[in-house]
């Protein structure tokens, strides 16, 4: 009977032993904080809303419980860290506040959504300061391939695939493949990075390598990267690229350049002119700076006898003010890269013969001075060796 008391002792006194550490483990545990945009949550009463239209950055602090010296602070604000003016209908917006020693609360912090990305965090207390925050990129490598039954665009939304694939591919492949031109079929596959913010696709990165069915033959592309060489090649080394001349006729002087902002020399008036007009003697031959097809011809108003040449799916130009047309220029006619498609006039309005010459890309207007041409150059000899290698990798991804 003793051994049996003496046991039930022992017994209860680990029990008792093991409940108090259980209680003393459970004491010491450590609730996490919670951070959102680098601040301690918990720690603030947080409100939140979405910028509606008409909204400025004073009226939405002000109905935050702003005091005036934060107000007041607002104007300090460097542009550079912070343009209170691009807040944007529809961004949302949190504001942190804590108790002051009467119990009111107290605006401390502001943050601004710029996107899934970027955050502005306005601290208000003392001096008033500009902190950015930007999420860190989660990168996805990736393949992908799609089948072409309308359009790139097309295929890119049915098979799920980020649209900035059609744009970034339409780019790859402008002088080798006639987009206006895909027929039903045609098939693209294709090894990229793709871009993640908290588990969310945001856009793409790097498109690495590529391969395009179309005109019943597969057109490979492979980006290569070494010392000053950076461009898209085929599997023989050959750039993708063709170059555009520098200019489309031998010519005197620019008479008027590029701008959105010119006095029209008839008209006395201001307006835009998203060209570049070469003063030349009337018949000055005028060629074409690279291969394509004519899409328009003829008299076009202020412009005169004009040509437009569509060279791929980014880059069109114009040829504005000729006295002729070349020999068999017409809509639809494929011309050559130097092929004579005018000459030097002044028709339309124009004060004396000229060439107003344009180039639209993505169909936005560009300086032609300011455009650079793209490298045509091949893979270099010294580099030759590393590019095979990287090929024989990204052909083995697209396939396997």
């Amino acid at each position: 009977m003793k051994y049996w008391s003496v046991l039930i002792t022992i017994l209860v006194v680990w029990l008792c032993a093991c409940s108090k550490n259980a209680t003393s483990e459970r004491e010491e545990e450590v609730v996490p904080v919670r951070y959102e945009y680098g601040l301690p949550i918990d720690s603030f009463h947080v409100d939140t809303g979405f910028v509606q239209n008409g909204e400025t950055l004073g009226g939405i602090l002000t109905r935050l419980g702003a005091n005036r010296k934060q107000l007041a602070g607002i104007t300090t604000l460097n542009r550079k860290d912070f343009d209170v003016r691009s807040i944007r209908v529809g961004n949302q917006y949190f504001g942190f506040s804590q108790p002051d020693t009467a119990g009111v609360n107290q605006l401390i912090y502001w943050v601004y959504v710029q996107d899934i990305r970027r955050a502005i965090v306005l601290h208000m207390t003392d001096s008033m300061h500009v902190e950015k925050l930007e999420k860190p990129l989660e990168i996805r490598p990736r393949k992908a391939e799609a089948v072409i039954e309308s359009s790139l665009w097309n295929a890119m939304v049915g098979n799920d695939l980020p649209i900035e694939l059609s744009l970034e591919l339409s780019e790859i492949y402008a002088w080798t493949i006639d987009f206006f031109g895909l027929q039903k079929g045609d098939s693209i596959r294709v090894y990229y990075d793709e871009q993640y913010v908290d588990g969310q696709r945001v856009g793409i990165g790097r498109i690495y390598a590529a391969d395009f069915y179309h005109g019943h033959k597969w057109q490979d592309a492979y980006y290569f990267e070494a010392g000053d060489v950076h461009s898209y090649f085929n599997s023989k080394g050959e750039s993708l690229r063709k170059a555009f001349l520098k200019a489309p006729l031998n010519y005197k002087r620019i008479s008027s350049h590029f701008t959105y902002a010119r006095k029209h020399p008839i008209f006395k008036t201001v307006r835009p002119h998203t060209g570049v007009d070469y003063a030349a003697p009337a018949g000055t031959p005028v060629v074409s700076i690279g291969d394509g097809v004519v899409i328009e011809k003829g008299y076009k108003g202020g412009g005169g006898n004009t040509v437009k040449i569509r060279h791929n799916s980014t880059y069109t130009t114009a040829y504005l003010h000729l006295s002729k047309y070349g020999k068999d220029i017409a809509v639809g006619k494929h011309v050559n890269q130097g092929q004579v498609i005018g000459y030097v006039g002044s028709t339309g309005n124009s004060t004396g013969p000229h060439l107003d010459f344009r180039i639209w890309k993505g169909g936005s207007p560009i300086d032609p001075l300011k455009m650079v041409s793209p490298p045509v150059e091949p893979v270099p000899t010294k580099y030759k060796a590393e590019f095979d290698s990287i090929v024989n990798v990204y052909q083995h991804l697209l396939t396997e």
